[in-house]
């Protein structure tokens, strides 16, 4: 076994005035109650408990560490040369502690009866660590009893010393562990809990998938071990974190739960149960959607949509072209036009700086360049105003702050790990990478109830690359925010918002298709989930996101037109999975594998064509209208109750029908009767 690592893990349980009471014989005896703090640390795939002495705290010449692999407890002990090194650069960080780990040798010390090792050296000797892994047992104190205690039993029969709780009690500590193991109550012992306890049968929920049947296929060789527990952790950082663990991909995840699943076998190579999808929406909080309890939902006739048009997409907008359309005060002179223009064909780079400004809504489209200017400086105190509010927060403030920990840990994270590729932000010390970072900590001062979530650096680096301007950056990233804020709220009512929209949408326009996808578990297409998180930022190349941010930053041609790409996308793949019989592992694969290979410009083309052909149906559902903003149509009801035609407005296209630039085309149409489910109530729904 190695000698531990640098760790800098994410502190998610934290207590100090926990004791060990070394000589519990001695009551009056202050020297036998040992003050220490309690940490549980998440670091990568690995939960680490870990308390040490507070006077003690940057001392790691003795930590007891029970590692994975270990029979035994490890005691750490430093090297003389590296401590007297070291010595004088203790600082007081958490970090900093687990940077002595790099320094330190290691000797195994076998210990019987579970007896804790005799040491010389004073209160140091208590301090220890070790994974969740190797636990097996928890044992707590009696109620009523004075100050709650818990004791620690690892795999290995080693029992660590009683922790006692004299602030607060141990209450919190069993429900942070309780997220990341499985604890039950021991049938022989009431206080004592046993970890990833084998009592209940395989059911719908991940958290219980280590029952008696899977763990004694895993005893028995026919389960890979070390990827099921590998699947079992990542999707309770879904769980725990949806934004991050999506943006790996769920195919990365469901393959190794159908291969640990399938074993060697070939002749066992068969889709799992359907209860595997169900762990998928069960993962995420509040994502997962059910017609019967959402209000609203009513059964409608199939309608006929028409033939749809084919469009072409023209040349991006020039300098030139801008430049004309300006007045002698910088005002743009037709708004609207500028923004067709730039749905049917996006804009040329070196304009790019300029006009997403107006896009996102930084930019008053009315504004005279004076206006602007004005407003620039505003803009610009009041950015390094925020700015400062976190660059002077002393590290003691910090400390005591654990929610701005949080966010600069995440952002650091995220940060260095975004775009890398682009040269925009290879190598180290870049300086758009240190602009990332201060952008997004700065956004956790203007919006401190949403902070920084994992994701947003995906929003954030193609503003930063286009506008090189750190100030600039920030206000185009808090205007697109605004748009994009529901997605990243803890409740997540934004993205069911969204996937219950999109479903509405591509049953109207394929039930054949949505009646597939539910066959296969598929049904409230979770597999977008990344494509709407983010807004196809992981889909599509560096250069085509920018041509697709700016085009629906117009809001044309309809209101939620990236639903409408989604279904362009769907559409484009439709005939492969159903000629191939994808089943539930095989789509979520299928559409994480598209990434980097979808044509933008023909997805655009797809999706406006869409938009135009529900505009021109005389019987569009209303819920469909509410979807995509439409209005100012008459249309009926067609599954009315009554013989009376009732009108109900019905949006049309946001383009004037002259100036479309449509190519008739006729497209096959299904002619088999079908059911579709919309929602009248979408609209009360619909995500900023």
């Amino acid at each position: 076994m190695a000698a531990a690592g640098v760790v800098s893990g994410k502190i998610i349980y934290e207590q100090e005035g926990v004791y060990i009471h070394s000589s519990s014989g001695k009551a009056n005896d202050q020297d036998s109650l040992i003050s220490g703090i309690l940490r549980v640390l998440e670091k990568d795939a690995e939960v680490i408990v870990d308390w040490r002495p507070l006077d003690d705290a940057l001392d790691s010449s003795s930590i007891l560490y029970a590692g994975k692999d270990s029979s035994s407890v490890v005691e750490w002990t430093q090297a003389p040369k590296e401590r007297a090194h070291r010595g004088s650069e203790h600082q007081s960080s958490y970090e900093a502690e687990w940077d002595m780990v790099t320094t330190v040798s290691f000797k195994k010390k076998p210990h019987t009866n579970g007896d804790a090792p005799s040491h010389r050296n004073g209160k140091s000797k208590w301090s220890f660590l070790f994974s969740l892994a190797d636990l097996k047992s928890i044992k707590q104190s009696k109620e009523g009893m004075g100050w709650s205690y818990l004791v620690f039993c690892l795999k290995d029969d080693v029992v660590l010393p009683a922790l006692h709780f004299h602030q607060g009690d141990s209450k919190l500590l069993i429900e942070s562990l309780g997220k990341y193991v499985v604890l039950c109550e021991s049938s022989q012992d009431s206080r004592t809990l046993l970890v990833n306890c084998q009592n209940k049968s395989l059911s719908q929920s991940f958290e219980n998938l280590l029952d008696e049947p899977a763990y004694g296929l895993i005893q028995a060789g026919l389960l890979d071990r070390r990827k099921l527990l590998w699947a079992i952790h990542h999707w309770r950082k879904i769980k725990k974190d949806p934004y991050t663990a999506t943006m790996v991909g769920f195919s990365k995840v469901t393959n190794y739960i159908f291969d640990s699943l399938r074993g060697s076998d070939p002749s066992t190579h068969q889709r799992p149960p359907s209860e595997m999808a169900d762990f998928l929406s069960d993962a995420i909080p509040g994502l997962k959607i059910n017609q019967q309890e959402e209000p609203g939902f009513e059964v409608i006739t199939r309608i006929d949509l028409g033939e749809r048009p084919v469009v072409q997409r023209r040349e991006p907008v020039s300098l030139e072209e801008w430049t004309k359309s300006l007045d002698s005060e910088g005002r743009l002179l037709n708004v609207e036009s500028m923004k067709q223009m730039i749905f049917r064909g996006g804009l040329s780079h070196s304009l790019r700086k300029q006009a997403w400004k107006f896009l996102l809504g930084y930019f008053p489209w009315d504004s005279t360049k004076e206006e602007r200017t004005q407003l620039q400086k505003q803009k610009t105190d009041e950015y390094f105003r925020m700015k400062l509010q976190w660059k002077s927060v002393s590290e003691a403030q910090e400390k005591r702050n654990s929610r701005l920990r949080d966010y600069r840990s995440l952002i650091e994270k995220d940060v260095n790990r975004t775009d890398r590729t682009n040269k925009f932000y290879e190598g180290q010390d870049n300086p758009g990478l240190i602009l990332l970072h201060d952008i997004l900590m700065t956004y956790c001062m203007y919006d401190f109830d949403l902070g920084y979530v994992q994701g947003m650096s995906d929003l954030l680096s193609p503003l930063l690359y286009v506008m090189e301007n750190e100030v600039d950056a920030f206000w185009c990233f808090a205007s697109y925010m605004d748009q994009m804020h529901q997605n990243f709220e803890e409740q997540m009512q934004g993205m069911k918002t969204q996937l219950i929209q999109l479903s509405t949408l591509l049953r109207l326009l394929d039930s054949g298709f949505c009646s597939y996808l539910e066959s296969q578990d598929s049904g409230y297409l979770y597999f977008c989930f990344r494509w709407l998180l983010i807004r196809f930022k992981r889909e599509f190349s560096f250069l085509d996101i920018l041509r697709l941010w700016e085009v629906m930053w117009t809001e044309l041609p309809c209101k939620n037109f990236h639903l409408l790409l989604c279904c362009a996308i769907l559409e484009s793949e439709k005939q492969q999975i159903m000629e191939k019989h994808y089943g539930f592992n095989e789509i979520l694969k299928h559409i994480n594998e598209l990434s980097m290979k979808i044509d933008v410009e023909d997805i655009l083309c797809k999706a406006e064509a869409i938009s135009l052909q529900m505009a021109q149906c005389k019987e569009l559902p209303q819920a469909v209208c509410e979807i995509l903003g439409l209005q100012d149509s008459e249309v009926t009801t067609p599954d009315s109750d009554t013989d009376e035609n009732v009108g109900t407005p019905c949006p049309v296209s946001a383009f004037p029908s002259s100036t479309l630039p449509v190519v008739a085309a006729s497209e096959a149409k299904e002619d088999s009767p079908a059911q579709t489910l919309a929602s009248p109530n979408a609209c009360r729904l619909t995500p900023a």
